[in-house]
């Protein structure tokens, strides 16, 4: 009996992981889809067809668009897990942003972008769970890290921990990415530190 079982299990992992491979290859598709034609353009089928596989495939894991990006960004998020503690807030700060900048210009980002962008209201709310939960409150805890550990070392004002102060510098380069066009060099991210944030923190400011 035991040995029956065995063989059913073993018999079935094959399967298994070729589905597994199958999802990842829909996934991939539908992120690579958002980045190049966007969310407008996407269609279940072009994803089917950059997957190598048939409309039916996608359908039977994901009965609509919004299903499929949902766990198509879920996938291919970044993580943030790690603070950076280099010494001093403007390094820390500026190792945040060019870590923000590299995800913003990934293709999880640029799939992420195309939703934040093209999506109205409606469609916006299928996808505010995961953009708040996967990139928003990730960034905001890093930052309060960031700036609280200032504080504890004077670099930085005691009344800079606030909810504007957090704001800022998510706000200035979502602000500049969406409406300027930047795409944030490394020096544009070295003056946006040194010419709000720092000027910002700095004790002593009223």
């Amino acid at each position: 009996m035991v040995a029956s079982h065995w063989a059913a299990a073993s018999a079935q992992t094959p399967s298994r992981r070729r589905g597994a491979v199958l999802e990842r290859a829909i996934l991939d598709a539908a992120l690579d889809q958002l980045g190049t034609v966007g969310w407008n353009g996407l269609t279940m089928e072009g994803v089917a067809a950059a997957a190598q596989t048939g409309k039916a495939s996608v359908y039977r894991r994901w009965p609509s668009k919004e299903d499929l990006v949902v766990d198509a960004l879920r996938s291919g998020l970044p993580r943030f897990d790690t603070v950076p503690d280099l010494g001093s807030v403007r390094q820390d700060l500026l190792t945040l942003c060019l870590r923000a900048r590299d995800a913003m210009f990934s293709r999880p980002g640029l799939a992420l972008r195309s939703v934040i962008h093209e999506c109205d209201s409606v469609q916006a709310e299928r996808f505010h769970t995961v953009i708040v939960k996967g990139v928003i409150e990730p960034t905001l805890t890093m930052l309060r890290e960031v700036i609280n550990r200032g504080i504890e070392r004077e670099e930085v004002r005691r009344d800079a921990a606030n909810g504007y102060v957090f704001d800022a510098m998510p706000a200035m380069m979502m602000y500049r990415s969406k409406v300027c066009g930047s795409e944030w060099t490394d020096r544009e991210i070295e003056e946006m530190i040194d010419q709000l944030m720092v000027p910002l923190l700095r004790p002593g400011r009223s």
